[in-house]
């Protein structure tokens, strides 16, 4: 058992925040950290992806082929993601939930970093992979931490924190590139002043021939190895989690999830996170490419398509701010099951409403794709939804596999979608999006049958 000072006391009932004691807001602010990392890290790649890997393929001309490995190296990011939250996940349960956090934030920063250094398409997909076990780690041992150590009268307004922690990552995400990209194009690409970064430059091209504006944009990624330094220091393990390390005699392993009453608990949240995550996924990752396709066949210089592209972005994931919200206003009124359903309809009916009909540009990016970003505020819903179902010793695991395996789903919702869907053309993109709005409706139907909310269990 970790040393007294090391570990939280139990969950108080506060009514107001200053009955929060300074464990609770240390976990949390480790938490919201972790999260807000997650998103910058998450849509790095997502933003640039078009141009990137068009460079690493040599300005190939097989339009099918650059959309292919785009799809591959997505579909390798969220396999990742499903096999770090298995693998962090057990590891929250054997560790604790302090430790694991920091390994899992330092394995995503600086695998984030080394895809600044990456000369192929499938060296981007190796890094993105490995930095993406950090993230989906992250997310399981962050959210047991917070269900174990605040009260549960908070757990609804909590999840909407966390979920607007990764959209306030995405936001600095998109600023950041938005803001960065064309100064280092400049660098790159004109020479212009300062002189000695354009020199600077060219001489790294001598040891890395592809490098470009677009590589550099994942430098920021490394940001969040210092916040270790900090999650190691000051955030104790939480008692609920050191008490039953100390008493079983025999850790429940894997296999248990798959027993009992606990199995239908674990599929029925797996397939439902599995279909969901399939359908944001399919979205998040195509909608600029379809953008994208969209402006360029208008004529739009490639210069202005990078800025628009981002900006549509960037609101998309301001609405999201405000929808992850009202999930919460929603699943504290009508319980997390009725309110996941609601939303997941949501869902289907902004992403289907987008698709149903050829729309221009400004259609898209200034009412259907935010509308869209309102809804994904189901996702935060999760975030204290999950960890309560299982007991403490399989309480990461549990969360982690049921949320992330159904992000494996999603990796080959990818790849299919990037073989199969018919990408040449705008018309191509927004009926292969339209047929994706499908899964949304499928996870809306299925999560009915979802378990109720649960207190934490012990046992």
């Amino acid at each position: 058992m970790p040393p007294p000072s090391s570990v939280s006391s139990a969950p108080c009932d506060a009514a107001t925040l200053r009955e929060i004691s300074p464990q609770q807001w240390k976990s949390g602010v480790a938490a919201w950290f972790g999260w807000t990392f997650d998103g910058l890290e998450l849509h790095l790649y997502t933003i640039v992806a078009g141009p990137l890997v068009l460079l690493l393929m040599d300005n190939t001309t097989d339009v099918a082929s650059v959309n292919e490995k785009k799809a591959y190296i997505q579909a390798a990011f969220l396999l990742g993601w499903a096999l770090g939250g298995s693998f962090f996940g057990r590891l929250g349960d054997r560790l604790g939930r302090s430790r694991t956090l920091a390994l899992t934030v330092l394995t995503y920063a600086l695998c984030t970093g080394l895809c600044a250094l990456a000369q192929t398409w499938w060296q981007l997909m190796g890094f993105r992979f490995i930095a993406a076990l950090g993230i989906g780690g992250e997310w399981a041992v962050g959210a047991s931490l917070l269900a174990e150590t605040w009260p549960k009268a908070w757990r609804p307004w909590l999840a909407a924190i966390l979920q607007s922690g990764v959209n306030l990552g995405i936001l600095v995400a998109a600023g950041l590139i938005w803001w960065l990209l064309p100064w280092l194009r400049q660098i790159f690409e004109t020479g212009s002043q300062p002189g000695w970064l354009h020199a600077s430059a060219m001489e790294a091209r001598t040891f890395l021939p592809k490098l470009s504006a677009y590589h550099l944009v994942f430098l920021i990624g490394v940001l969040p190895a210092f916040l270790v330094f900090w999650i190691r220091k000051k955030v104790p393990e939480p008692e609920s989690w050191a008490r039953a390390d100390t008493a079983a005699c025999e850790k429940p392993g894997v296999r248990e999830l798959f027993r009992g009453p606990l199995a239908s608990t674990t599929w029925l949240t797996t397939v439902a996170c599995a279909l969901s995550l399939s359908a944001w996924w399919l979205f998040t990752f195509w909608h600029p490419q379809h953008l994208r396709k969209i402006l360029a066949d208008g004529g739009t210089p490639a210069a202005e398509i990078d800025g628009r592209v981002t900006a549509a972005f960037f609101t998309m994931i301001a609405v999201s701010i405000v929808g992850n919200y009202f999930a919460g206003w929603l699943a504290q009124r009508l319980g997390n099951r009725r309110a996941i359903v609601l939303m997941f309809i949501g869902l289907f009916g902004g992403m289907a409403g987008a698709y149903a009909v050829s729309r221009g540009f400004s259609e898209l990016a200034w009412f259907w794709v935010p509308l869209v970003g309102f809804f994904s505020g189901v996702f935060g819903l999760f975030t204290m939804y999950l960890p309560p179902l299982f007991p403490t010793l399989l309480r990461t695991t549990g969360a982690g596999f049921c949320y992330n395996i159904g992000r494996a789903a999603a990796a080959v919702a990818q790849v299919l979608f990037g073989v199969v869907a018919p990408l040449k053309d705008a018309e191509g993109f927004r009926v292969a999006l339209l047929w994706s709005s499908v899964l949304a409706l499928a996870a809306a139907v299925w999560s009915w049958w979802l378990p109720e909310d649960a207190t934490l269990a012990d046992s």
